[in-house]
C-alpha cells in the first residue's frame, strides 16, 4: 500500500518496557498518517499491530526485542510508503531530562550522554526510553532524531515551587529537587486552550489536570508552568491508578520497622499496588470503579471520593501561583470521559466559582512531540 503524503512527516516514537508506540505526524497540518504499535516485546508473542480501513491487522514478530522490533516496524513502513522514503526527523519521547534540558533537544553523543545521566531519577522509565533511541540511531544514523522531554516543560518553575526543604546540598550535588511529568500533555492543553479562548497564550493563566492512570496538575501563568504536583519521581503529588501520590515520607521507615519489609518492596507498593486499586481492592480503572460504586461497592466509593478530593485541595493549592484563572483544564482519560469526577470535583471548589472557566480538551501527545520535534529542527537550522 503507498501513501500519499504531504512533505513534513515526524515519526513520533514512544518506547516503552514492552512495546513501542509509532505514530507518523504532520505538525503543520495536525494530521496524523499513521499509526501502529508492537507489543509484547521480549517475548514469543511479540506483534507489530496497526488499523487498515477500520480493522485490526497484526504481523507476528517472534522473539523480538526493541533492536529487532523497530527494524520490523521501519520494513513494515517502507513497503506502505514506497522503497527509499525516510521521515522528516524522528521524535522520541523522554520521561526525564533533569535540569540539563529546558526544550527538545537533537540527539547526538553529548545530549545521549547528559540523558543516560538521568536514569537513576527515573530507573522505570528512562532506560527503556533509551532503547527506542539507540535502535532508531543503528537504523538511521544520518538522520535528524530529536529528544522530547516531559519534564522540560516545568522547567521554568521558580525555585519556590521545585525545591524540596531538605539540606540544600542535596539538590546542589545531586539534583534532588522536584521535575514534574507529563509535560507535553500539559503544554499541548494549555495551547489548545489558548486557542479556544482566542488569546495569546502569553496572556493565559491556566490550571490543566492531566488525569489517567498517571495523574498531574499543573499551574501555567502567562504560558508558562510554575508549579506541579509530581516532584523527583512520577510517583508525588495526585491519587493515580495504581501509584499512591503524596504519603509521610516516613512511611518506608515505618513499614521496615514493623513490617519487615524491604525498601524496595514499599517502592513498588507505592507505584504498582496503591492509588486507586489499593484502596479500592478492585480496580485502577474510574470506569469500573464509578460502576461498581453505583452498585454499592464501599470500597470503590471510597476511592472515587479520595481521588477527587486529593485532586480538588491540589487545584485550590495551585490557585496560589496563578492567582486569576482563565481557565480549568481537564484532559487524560479520566479528565477528558468522566462526567462524574468533574462534576464532584467542580462541587467540592464550588467556593472559587470554576464552574464557568472549564475546559475539556483530548490531549495529543504525538502532535505536541512532533511540533517540538520541528521546533527542535528549526533551531538546528
Amino acid at each position: 500500500m503507498h501513501t500519499q503524503l504531504s512533505k513534513l512527516q515526524i515519526l513520533v516514537v514512544n518506547s516503552g518496557s514492552s512495546s513501542i508506540k509509532f505514530s507518523l505526524v504532520n505538525p503543520e497540518s495536525a494530521k496524523h498518517l499513521l499509526s501502529a504499535s508492537i507489543d509484547r516485546l521480549g517475548t514469543e508473542q511479540a506483534v507489530l499491530e496497526w488499523i487498515d480501513d477500520g480493522q485490526e491487522q497484526k504481523q507476528a514478530l517472534g522473539m523480538a526485542d526493541h533492536q529487532t522490533g523497530m527494524a520490523c516496524f521501519f520494513e513494515w513502513l517502507r513497503e506502505r510508503m514506497g522503497e527509499g522514503w525516510a521521515p522528516t526527523a524522528i521524535g522520541h519521547r523522554m520521561v526525564h531530562g533533569g535540569e540539563s534540558f529546558k526544550h527538545s533537544c537533537v540527539i547526538d553523543d553529548e545530549s545521549l550522554g547528559l540523558l543516560e545521566a538521568c536514569v537513576p531519577t527515573a530507573p522505570l522509565h528512562n532506560p527503556v526510553n533509551l532503547l527506542g533511541i539507540y535502535a532508531a540511531r543503528s537504523l538511521f544514523p544520518d538522520l535528524a532524531q530529536i529528544a522530547v522531554l516531559d519534564t522540560a516543560f516545568h522547567q521554568t518553575m521558580p525555585p519556590r515551587a521545585y525545591l524540596y526543604p531538605i539540606p540544600y546540598e542535596l539538590y546542589e550535588k545531586h539534583g534532588i529537587r522536584r521535575y514534574g511529568f507529563h509535560g507535553t500533555s500539559h503544554r499541548y492543553v494549555c495551547e489548545e486552550a489558548a486557542r479556544q479562548l482566542g488569546k495569546p497564550i502569553a496572556e493565559c493563566n491556566f490550571i490543566s489536570a492531566h488525569l489517567g492512570n498517571g495523574c498531574s496538575a499543573a499551574a501555567i501563568k502567562g504560558g508558562q508552568c510554575v508549579d506541579t504536583t509530581m516532584g523527583l519521581t512520577p510517583l508525588e503529588g495526585l491519587v493515580m491508578g495504581t501509584r499512591s501520590g503524596d504519603v509521610d515520607p516516613s512511611l518506608h521507615n515505618y513499614l521496615a520497622s514493623n513490617l519487615d519489609m524491604s525498601l524496595q518492596e514499599v517502592t513498588d507498593m507505592l507505584n504498582q499496588k496503591s492509588g486507586l486499586l489499593g484502596l479500592s481492592g478492585l480496580s485502577n480503572d474510574m470506569r469500573e470503579l464509578i460502576a461498581a460504586s453505583e452498585a454499592g461497592h464501599a470500597r470503590a466509593t471510597l476511592a472515587v471520593e479520595i481521588f477527587c478530593y486529593r485532586l480538588a485541595k491540589a487545584i485550590a493549592a495551585l490557585m496560589v501561583p496563578v492567582g486569576t484563572l482563565d481557565g480549568l483544564i481537564f484532559t487524560g482519560g479520566i479528565g477528558t470521559y468522566s462526567e462524574v469526577v468533574r462534576t464532584r470535583v467542580l462541587a467540592l471548589l464550588d467556593y472559587l466559582k470554576l464552574s464557568e472557566k472549564v475546559l475539556v480538551i483530548k490531549t495529543d501527545e504525538e502532535l505536541m512531540i512532533a511540533r517540538e520535534t520541528q521546533e527542535a529542527l528549526e533551531l538546528k537550522a
